[in-house]
């Protein structure tokens, strides 16, 4: 029987060396890519087509919500479980929103983890606990049902550049880090803000705040 093939992304390397132990505990399952870095973590995906990518919310380069979205539109074969330590409805419905098959909170035990990598790569969706009290049909219901927001309407290079700007990086910083040159980087800048209607940096990371994408502090 083929082993469960598992990438971790996680910005803490304490976390993920713990995961990475816990996971490797079992004997059917092994973790074949790791990094701290959204952006990078999409390239592992692209380039080792594991079966299961285990993220955390939130992390440089590109989120885990975003990096979700990403990676199930575009590695179907790929199935996500977002592991966070936010249980707002909020969150459970935006993952699933952008095809996470699990969720599972960082406080969760080491058990709880397992069987939500077990369950996706069966197919199944999981929520772990306290989240699984509610109908998972509930959930993608409503998250189904989400209203467009002014954030769809943004294409996928602008949201790594929202995020990268919401970091604090300049145009030549995020030019280098998606491969792009500095006017690109500029004009998705000005396109995005015009999109979600905002007219300085300090508007652009309160929203980029506001919208789960980097944190508050």
């Amino acid at each position: 029987m083929a082993a469960t093939t598992i990438i971790l992304a996680d910005d803490h390397q304490v976390v993920r060396q713990g995961l990475r132990a816990l996971l490797e505990a079992e004997k059917d399952f092994q973790v074949i890519g790791e990094t701290g870095d959204g952006l990078d973590a999409l390239r592992l995906v692209e380039r080792l087509r594991a079966n299961v990518l285990i993220v955390d919310l939130m992390m440089p380069g590109l989120n885990g919500l975003e990096l979700t979205r990403r990676v199930s539109r575009s590695y179907s074969e790929t199935r996500v479980v977002i592991l966070s330590m936010h249980a707002s409805n909020t969150y459970v419905l935006e993952g699933l929103r952008n095809g996470a098959y699990g969720y599972v909170l960082k406080d969760s035990s080491a058990a709880d983890l397992v069987q939500a990598v077990r369950e996706v790569t069966n197919g199944r969706r999981y929520l772990g606990p306290p989240l699984s009290q509610y109908a998972i049909e509930s959930y993608i219901s409503k998250a189904e049902e989400a209203s467009l927001d002014d954030y769809e309407t943004l294409t996928t290079r602008e949201r790594e550049v929202l995020q990268l700007a919401a970091e604090g990086r300049s145009n030549p910083e995020i030019a280098a880090r998606l491969f792009i040159s500095p006017r690109t980087a500029e004009t998705h800048r000005t396109n995005l803000m015009r999109k979600l209607g905002l007219r300085s940096r300090t508007d652009l990371v309160r929203y980029a705040i506001s919208r789960g994408i980097v944190p508050s502090d």
